[in-house]
């Protein structure tokens, strides 16, 4: 195989695979955070929205979106301004 296709192919994969990564399924559950409603920025969404706008982490267009979460330090959403409950949908 030539180099030059050979290290088109790699580089190729590796980008693929970060693409993939970046847009992955939902966000895991973790016990120690809330998920807090209406405080994500644009593009810093940890999974999909309820309301049905997108269905991936990282697409959130734009900031403190009520149906945009993200996960934050358990206890601490109201003090940032957001909502533990998400809106309807």
């Amino acid at each position: 195989m030539d180099k030059q296709v050979f290290i088109r192919t790699a580089l190729a994969s590796v980008l693929a695979l970060g693409a993939l990564a970046a847009h992955a399924g939902p966000a895991a559950p973790q016990p120690d955070k809330d998920k807090c409603f209406g405080v994500a920025k644009a593009g810093a969404n940890d999974c999909a929205s309820p309301t049905g706008s997108h269905s991936c982490a990282g697409t959130a267009t734009k900031d403190n979106d009520k149906g945009d979460w993200k996960y934050v330090d358990k206890g601490t959403c109201d003090k940032m301004g957001g909502s533990t409950m998400a809106p309807k949908k």
